[in-house]
């Protein structure tokens, strides 16, 4: 008997490594008759694996798609990925599979043997997971939209933009991009004939769903280099546009921004926040020089930046209290 499961156990992998298997292959490979196979992959059935037969010469079997879901047998590097994957997907915002998750960790843990329940919990132990800031999606409209891009089926939804307001959108759907802590549908719109981002925790998919629909080829670069792209300037409330007195190089490996080259040692950049504030600590963090060329109201809140930082360093601790800014001379440059 325990030869005999062992045996399963070993048809079972190689049907799962090949999309097509020979009879006269296996029966080679597992050291026996075919008969002996043709009742091992009865047993198979007999516990739910759907193991399809091909007859003739060049018959054989394949392992198909099922109605219910079998046990499921995996290798040492493959159960060590799942349970890794499993962990990471606990700590992201989706909403409703958290717990899932974290059910299914612990059912596979449970069934590891030590030399892998050793290596799952070294990953537990020293990596870290910062929880996400950013808005939580709900599960299902993250499969509705995977769906709908894979059968390229048309899309329609309830959006809501950044300002409140809500629309009905229809597009075609063609990849959703995961920015950050966050997830975004690159679609063409069917009403602004243009392509279009849109964060996935806004999209309220609408039923029933549109007509197929024949792709599109993407922007230049692909879904990714659109998005990053669209990260830079116009998908935040606040744009901003600066000189930047640095390599292209240089810039780029320090910004998400759209930045585009005037010569070898300048360069202008042009990014995106929520706020002012935003913007002002992205560019501080280029640390390089450079000079604003708009909008008007981020030379204010710099130069008003400039004045606080240099309170903060020339003030002595007690006059601090209640002091009022000292007004910004005329004609200074604020960001140089």
């Amino acid at each position: 008997m325990l030869e005999t499961s062992a045996r399963l156990l070993r048809l079972l992998s190689l049907l799962q490594t090949r999309r097509h298997w020979a009879s006269a292959d296996l029966a080679e490979r597992l050291g026996v008759a075919g008969r002996t196979v043709r009742r091992d992959v009865q047993r198979l059935r007999s516990l739910g694996y759907p193991v399809h037969a091909t007859p003739g010469v060049a018959g054989g079997y394949r392992l198909g798609v099922g109605a219910a879901l079998p046990p499921l047998l995996l290798d040492d590097e493959e159960a060590v990925a799942v349970a890794v994957g499993l962990r990471m997907v606990a700590t992201e915002n989706i909403a409703g599979i958290e717990e899932t998750s974290l059910r299914a960790l612990t059912t596979l843990e449970q069934v590891l043997p030590p030399r892998l329940r050793r290596r799952v919990n070294a990953f537990r132990t020293c990596a870290i997971a910062v929880p996400g800031a950013g808005p939580p999606v709900d599960a299902e409209v993250l499969t509705t939209i995977t769906a709908a891009c894979r059968d390229r089926i048309l899309l329609r939804f309830g959006y809501t933009a950044h300002g409140g307001s809500d629309s009905i959108r229809v597009v075609e759907p063609h990849r959703l991009v995961r920015w950050g802590r966050r997830w975004y549908l690159v679609a063409w719109d069917l009403d602004r004939l243009d392509w279009r981002t849109f964060r996935a925790d806004r999209i309220r998919p609408r039923t029933p769903p549109g007509p197929r629909f024949t792709p599109r080829e993407l922007p230049d670069g692909g879904a990714v280099a659109y998005l990053s792209r669209r990260m830079g300037t116009s998908m935040w409330p606040v744009q901003a546009k600066v000189l930047v007195h640095d390599s292209i190089e240089t810039v780029k490996d320090k910004t998400n921004g759209l930045v585009e080259i005037i010569d070898e040692h300048t360069c202008t950049l042009t990014l995106g926040g929520d706020s002012l504030g935003m913007i002002a600590l992205s560019l501080g963090l280029l640390d390089v020089d450079f000079d604003i060329i708009e909008p008007v109201q981020l030379i204010d809140h710099v130069a008003g930046l400039a004045d606080r930082y240099h309170r903060a360093t020339h003030s002595p601790a007690g006059d601090r209290p209640g002091r009022r800014p000292s007004p910004r001379p005329s004609g200074r440059s604020p960001s140089r």
